[in-house]
């Protein structure tokens, strides 16, 4: 009798944290569709800064997470569409150049940019951007697996690399 009570428990502990965990996927034949589009918008969750000064002044910082992993607020996106891309994603790291900009993040909109699409390690496809007007992105890759989550490099000529973890979703058209 003690082992079925144990048994149940545990199962119903088990279905408690499954259900209760938040899961930003898509189902597969969605996510197909917009890669096969390949018109989508990136939504970041997480910014994975890679410099360790960076990471050890973020650690100093109230309420600093201990890793190097900083969660971001909603908002910070990548939209591809077939005649543009915007960007929109924080930045957490050094630049070698400065500028008289008060907000170093990455926020532009290319209209001259170039895509490359290749298959990826585990059933992923990924995006390779190339924008032409930017002087100082050299490419932004973007990895998208089968379930809609994704991975994001940004690298840049004037700063240190920088990654984000999101998930992709459908490009929604603005109201007016």
């Amino acid at each position: 009798m003690k082992k079925i009570t144990y048994i149940l428990s545990l199962v119903l502990a088990l279905t408690f944290v499954v259900s209760c965990s938040t899961q930003n996927t898509l189902p597969s034949p969605i996510v197909k569709q917009l890669v096969e589009k390949g018109q989508f918008t990136f939504m970041a969750e997480h910014a994975n800064p890679t410099g360790l000064d960076v990471i050890n002044v973020m650690n100093s910082l109230p309420n600093g997470s201990a890793g190097r992993i900083t969660n971001l607020d909603r908002g910070y996106t990548i939209e591809l569409m077939s005649d543009e891309l915007r960007v929109t994603l924080p930045y957490f790291g050094r630049m070698y150049q400065s500028t008289m900009q008060s907000d170093n993040s990455y926020r532009f909109t290319s209209k001259d940019f170039a895509v490359e699409r290749r298959e990826g390690k585990k059933a992923s496809s990924v995006f390779i951007l190339k924008p032409r007007d930017e002087k100082n992105i050299s490419r932004i890759i973007i990895e998208v697996f089968r379930n809609g989550k994704s991975y994001v490099s940004i690298d840049a000529n004037d700063r240190q690399p920088i990654s984000y973890d999101g998930y992709i979703t459908e490009n929604t058209t603005p109201k007016r």
